[in-house]
C-alpha cells in the first residue's frame, strides 16, 4: 500500500540541541497512527517538518509522495494538522475563519462542508460568535474544523483531546474514526495512551529523538508476557508453592504472576486444596502505558 507519510533519515538540529536522530518511517495510506513519546522525545517536531514549520536538518519527509520541503504547496493541499497550541484570530466570527480558510485552499463553494462541520463538532451556535469569546473547548473545535475545512488526505492530531471535556471528546473520536473509514490517514499524538491502544492500528514510539519501538498495537500488547491475576481471598496466606507468584499483597488480596491463562486452573486447585475460598478474582494483561513505561525505561 501507498505510504500517506514517509520520513528517511530524518534530522533536525536547533543549535547544539538534536531534536530528531534519523527516523526512518512509512505511515500507509488510510492507516490510524499513534506517535507517542515523553514530553521532549521529537513528536511535535516530526509534526513541525510535516507541516513546512521547520525544515529538516537532515533526510527527508514526504506527505502523499511529495517532499515537504521541495514540493511545499502539494504538501500543505494534503495535509491537516490540528495544533496542540491555540491558535486563532481574535477578531473574526468562527464561520469567517472557515470561510477564510477555505480560500487559501483556492475553495470559493465550500459553505456545505463548513455547515456539516460546525453541525459535527457542535459549533452551529457559535458560528456567528467572535472567536475570542469562544470557551477553550470550543476553540479545540475550530481549531480541528479549521484542520478539515479542505478536506485533507491526511490529518496530523497533535494531542487534540488536551483539557477538553468527556462529550467533546466522545464526539471528536467519532467524527476521525468516520473519517478514517471513509480512506483518510490519521496521525495521532496523544498523552492519554487509552486512547491510542483503542484508535490505532499502529503504534511508534520516540525517545530523544529516536524510534525505540515500532509495531501494531495488538502486537505490542502481547510482547509484555505478564499477565496478572488479582485474587480477593478467604485468607491472608497463600500455600507455600504460589508465593513466588506474588507481585504484591494487601491484606486479602494479591496480585500473582500468569504467565500463561493454561497456569490458572492449576492455582485454583491449589487454594482449594488449602482450603482458601477465592472471594473475588480478576484477570489483567499490560496496557499500552504499562508497555510504554517498559518501553521507555528500556531505551534509557
Amino acid at each position: 500500500m501507498p505510504s500517506a507519510i514517509r520520513l528517511r533519515g530524518l534530522e533536525k538540529r536547533y543549535g547544539l540541541v538534536q531534536a530528531l536522530r534519523g527516523i526512518d518511517l512509512d505511515i500507509a495510506e488510510g492507516e490510524f497512527f499513534a506517535l507517542l513519546g515523553p514530553n521532549g522525545a521529537g513528536k511535535t517536531t516530526v509534526i513541525s517538518v510535516l507541516a513546512g514549520l521547520a525544515r529538516p536538518s537532515a533526510g527527508s519527509a514526504e506527505v502523499m509522495g511529495f517532499d515537504v520541503v521541495r514540493d511545499y504547496r502539494e504538501t500543505r493541499r494534503n495535509l491537516g494538522v490540528v495544533p496542540q497550541e491555540l491558535v486563532y484570530d481574535a477578531f473574526f466570527t468562527v464561520r469567517e475563519m472557515l470561510t477564510f480558510q477555505s480560500g487559501y485552499f483556492g475553495l470559493r463553494h465550500n459553505d456545505a462542508w463548513i455547515d456539516e462541520l460546525l453541525a459535527t463538532l457542535g459549533l452551529v451556535d457559535k458560528a456567528n460568535a467572535y472567536t475570542r469569546t469562544l470557551s477553550g473547548g470550543m476553540k479545540r473545535r475550530l481549531l480541528v474544523a479549521q484542520a478539515l475545512v479542505h478536506k485533507p488526505p491526511v490529518i496530523v492530531l497533535d494531542e487534540p483531546t488536551a483539557g477538553v471535556d468527556v462529550e467533546l471528546r466522545q464526539s471528536l473520536w467519532a467524527f476521525i474514526r468516520r473519517l478514517n473509514r471513509e480512506g483518510h490517514t490519521i496521525l495521532l499524538t496523544t498523552h492519554y495512551l487509552e486512547e491510542a491502544e483503542a484508535l490505532c492500528q499502529r503504534v511508534a514510539m520516540l525517545k530523544d529523538g529516536r524510534i525505540v519501538a515500532l509495531d501494531r498495537t495488538d502486537n505490542l500488547l502481547r510482547s509484555e508476557e505478564e499477565r496478572r491475576l488479582e485474587l480477593a481471598l478467604s485468607s491472608d496466606d497463600l500455600p507455600d508453592s504460589l508465593r513466588g507468584r506474588v507481585l504484591s499483597q494487601n491484606g486479602r488480596r494479591f496480585v500473582l504472576n500468569l504467565p500463561e491463562y493454561g497456569e490458572l486452573e492449576a492455582i485454583l486447585a491449589q487454594l482449594r486444596q488449602a482450603d482458601i475460598r477465592v472471594e473475588e478474582m480478576s484477570l489483567r494483561q499490560a496496557d499500552l502505558e504499562e508497555v510504554f513505561l517498559k518501553v521507555m525505561e528500556r531505551a534509557g
